[in-house]
């Protein structure tokens, strides 16, 4: 395969998230418990470099991972697909505000401007909410949760680039996040109910399809693919989770939820592409 055509299919397991969370009837402590297990399995299994390279740093931010895996599953259980992914593609906005306090990277006009429109976009999630549903029945709650996972996504991809720029692991930080996360679920989670037959389906989906496998294709095409394709590629999740929702569970969000992740998506794709086009002096000055 093709490094474009990895990080296509990574997307699409990805986006497969919010859908396979509503269907399974594990609460979300359990789900969580056991899809972390399978992830953290499959990534130990498939990328070698998740085995080595520990260290402390590894396990601060794999505590930063780990809140962000628990809260979105905590989130597609409360509000809509579409409201927990797109509030969750709100990260850049937070790496924009702590970036230059933990990495000393100061923003740009860029920067501010895509800024404010994703604020904008966040406003319409907080202003306007989803009405209750089967598959979401506390929207309000859940959008809390979903911009708080942007947060710790935020943490957690500033925590990447940490570790990288110390040539420390960053499959070991996921694998160590999965760790942690599936061990407080678990204690949360007690007393465990056997289920479904397709409820353990759907958790071995979620952990080795739709996180482990995803992230093995991410890490092997990442390095070899454009930052352009990287970026425009992976939107390619938060356009079709709610999709897949609606399919699946006939999952309709409103037009606040609409309007904000539509704005939400501009702003990335947008900045993207103008950094593609018009590159900033400093990026002109390397050979």
């Amino acid at each position: 395969m093709s490094p474009r055509s990895k990080i296509i299919v990574a997307a699409i397991l990805f986006s497969s998230g919010g859908a396979a969370i509503k269907f399974c009837s594990f609460g979300a402590w359990q789900l969580a418990a056991f899809r972390a297990a399978f992830a953290m399995l499959t990534m130990l299994v498939l990328l070698p470099e998740s085995r080595r390279g520990w260290s402390w740093r590894t396990v601060v931010v794999g505590f930063a991972y780990a809140a962000t895996t628990l809260l979105y599953v905590q989130a597609n259980k409360h509000t809509t697909a579409a409201s927990a992914i797109f509030l969750q593609s709100t990260s850049p906005l937070f790496i924009l505000l702590l970036a230059p306090v933990l990495l000393g990277e100061h923003a740009t006009r860029r920067d501010i401007g895509q800024m404010a429109v994703m604020g904008v976009g966040l406003a319409l999630f907080l202003l306007g909410h989803d009405q209750p549903s089967a598959t979401a029945p506390n929207p309000v709650l859940g959008n809390v949760l979903a911009a708080i996972c942007a947060v710790t996504w935020a943490f957690t991809v500033m925590g990447y680039r940490w570790l990288a720029a110390r040539g420390a692991s960053v499959a070991a930080a996921a694998v160590s996040g999965n760790l942690t996360a599936g061990t407080i679920a678990l204690v949360m989670a007690q007393p465990l109910v056997a289920g479904r037959p397709v409820d353990w389906a759907v958790v071995v989906f979620l952990g080795v399809c739709q996180l482990g496998i995803p992230y093995l294709f991410l890490a092997r095409a990442v390095p070899r693919a454009r930052a352009l394709e990287d970026a425009l590629f992976l939107l390619i999740e938060p356009v079709l989770n709610p999709i897949w929702a609606w399919l699946v569970h006939g999952e309709t969000p409103g037009p606040a939820t609409l309007a904000g992740g539509a704005l939400i998506l501009g702003a990335t794709a947008g900045r993207v592409i103008v950094d593609m086009r018009f590159p900033a002096r400093t990026e002109l000055a390397r050979p």
